[in-house]
């Protein structure tokens, strides 16, 4: 799992999974969140600019970031 120190009151989708090495580039984080290959708190979410906030689990190819 991996953790993710939270600055401020939130981080779009697409910025957390570049922040954490998930993927390479915005236009990947895009598309695999349209793909429907990430999952928030457990849902499958399309939506690219949501807000993750504290105590939120994003999953994504087998791994987990916890925002804290």
């Amino acid at each position: 799992m991996i953790e993710f120190k939270l600055e401020g009151e939130f981080i779009p989708l697409i910025a957390l999974l570049k922040a954490t090495g998930l993927v390479q580039s915005g236009g990947e984080a895009q598309t695999v969140v349209e793909d429907g290959l990430v999952k928030y708190n457990g849902e499958v979410d399309h939506r690219k600019r949501l807000k993750v906030r504290k105590g939120d689990v994003i999953d994504f190819m087998g791994n987990q970031i916890k925002v804290v």
